[in-house]
């Protein structure tokens, strides 16, 4: 016997021994990467086998690449570990800031890898997510799920070992399955959600212990249809189409609801769920959670009461102050023309005010959202007649309460002056007012026509201009120019996008 025959084997001795490659598509690897990824929110994860040269993807999600050079290898530091290796910025650490994997595609930034070690200690690889853009790291949940899945890889390589080398019975991987299925369900019912899962066409046959300790019903009697009955009668119809609609079109599911818990009341609750697909894109299975927001929701509910509550007080200062003007007129008559005009830009502003205002069902408005287009609506209702004297086109852009003063402010000066001295103050006459962008800005164009001649433009500049551009530019930070044409004025105001509306809250 020979030196050589003496020899442990090597690396790629004992890879070739495990037959990774077949082994990944006899045990589902595809759909198990596709899952992880899913569970960790990430768009590419890799089941990496590390050998002397080079590392091979025998399994992978997001990613078409099969192979990459050892050197350049995250997996080969990942195995190497006790626990999971992750990995927040790749650009700010040192061991990979330069790494072509870096700096080219796929464009690394966060990794988290869980090793792939035999029962002999020999590590193989490890099971990967990645993602193109830095992440502090995965929660709770996803750091078990990706242990769990990396454990289900490794039962599944050492199953094959066996199989190939000891004649290993059957019996084994039932049990090895049986195990890796029970750490799922354990996994599970430690979550505070209740969980749950679908076949593809929508058929529950999953739910974990929160849903049954929530609801009180027996175990299994939710399977197939039976959960929408758990759900309050006003809210079934809308469940049952939106999870239509999810079922037809692979969309995921997000809905609120009441659910009828143990003692037989109903709780708000955000359900949603996610489709699992396999290699080809077919939906596999469905995941979802049941989420008790019954206590947000009604303190939501009691904001929104305060909110409507405070608003209507202001809506009624407005109107206290009002009364004091009329008051004062009274004792003071040589004021009467300087207190109606006073007047009239309160009553604006009340105007502007209401129509942004938090509203209750009874009170809302019938525009559903405040736009430009309908402020400049209710604003000029009282110019319009069946002549329709002021045209409102173009397009429509969502206000608030903080650019809707000094757009209700401006637009009732521009229309006061008309009825004054411009077009408004004839029968014939009319404004036409066009809507549009350019670029970042709203441009909102004031055209009048068929009023009396304009011969020049005011020598003085009067109050209601100081007001326009004292609005258009402290507080909206735009500009407003003006033409005095013959045939009547064209005023066009520029406004940052930014500054008509906030941005709307984004929902998790």
């Amino acid at each position: 016997m020979s030196s050589a025959d003496n020899l442990p084997p090597s690396r790629t001795e004992i890879l070739e021994a495990h037959d990774l490659e077949n082994l990944a598509v006899e045990a589902g690897f595809d759909e198990l990467t596709s899952f992880t990824a899913a569970l960790c929110e990430v768009p590419i994860c890799l089941v990496s086998v590390v050998g002397d040269t080079m590392q091979r993807f025998v399994a992978r999600h997001g990613l078409d690449v099969s192979e990459t050079p050892r050197e350049s290898s995250f997996c080969a530091h990942a195995m190497l570990g006790s626990d999971l290796m992750v990995v927040p910025d790749a650009t700010r650490d040192p061991r990979f800031a330069e790494n072509p994997l870096v700096t080219g595609d796929p464009f690394i930034r966060f990794y988290a890898g869980a090793p792939l070690v035999t029962e002999d200690g020999f590590p193989l690889g490890s099971l990967c997510v990645i993602d193109r853009v830095p992440r502090p790291g995965l929660t709770p949940l996803q750091q078990q799920g990706l242990r769990v899945m990396a454990s289900q890889v490794i039962g599944a390589m050492g199953h094959r070992k066996k199989t190939r080398i000891q004649q290993a019975s059957e019996a084994v991987a039932k049990q090895a399955l049986s195990e890796t299925e029970q750490k799922f369900r354990i996994l599970a019912d430690t979550m505070p959600q209740m969980v749950w899962s679908t076949l593809p066409d929508g058929h529950h046959d999953y739910y974990n212990a929160r849903w049954y300790e929530f609801t009180g019903v027996p175990e299994g009697s939710t399977d197939g249809e039976g959960w929408n009955g758990m759900f309050h009668p006003d809210d079934q119809d809308k469940a049952w189409e939106r999870w239509r609609h999810s079922l037809r079109t692979g969309e995921p599911y997000e809905i609120e609801y009441r659910l009828r818990n143990a003692d037989g009341n109903y709780r708000w609750t955000l359900g949603r769920a996610l489709p699992i697909r396999d290699g080809e894109g077919n939906i596999t299975r469905w995941f979802g959670t049941c989420t008790d927001i019954h206590e947000q929701k009604l303190l939501m509910e009691q904001r929104e009461m305060i909110s409507q509550e405070l608003s209507h007080r202001i809506k009624n200062i407005f109107s206290v102050i009002n009364g004091l003007i009329g008051l004062s007129t009274r004792t003071h008559p040589e004021l009467k023309r300087l207190a109606d005009e006073l007047r009239s830009r309160i009553m604006s502003l009340g105007k502007a005010h209401d129509f942004v205002r938090p509203h209750s069902a009874r009170s809302q408005p019938t525009s559903t959202q405040a736009t430009l287009k309908g402020l400049m609506e209710q604003l000029l209702s009282a110019y319009q007649s069946e002549a329709q004297r002021v045209a409102i086109t173009g397009g429509d852009f969502r206000i608030d309460d903080r650019s809707a003063t000094p757009l209700a402010l401006s637009f009732h000066e521009l229309a006061t002056n008309a009825a004054k001295y411009g077009a408004l103050s004839t029968l014939e006459g009319r404004v036409a007012i066009d809507i549009s962008e350019a670029d970042e800005d709203v441009v909102i164009a004031w055209t009048e026509s068929g009023g009396p001649q304009v011969e020049a433009a005011p020598a003085v500049e009067g109050f209601g201009s100081r007001l326009i551009a004292l609005s258009m530019s402290n507080q909206l930070g735009g500009a407003i120019s003006y033409a005095w044409k013959p045939e009547g004025l064209r005023a066009v105001a520029t406004i940052p996008k930014a500054s008509m509306s906030r941005p709307l809250p984004q929902r998790t």
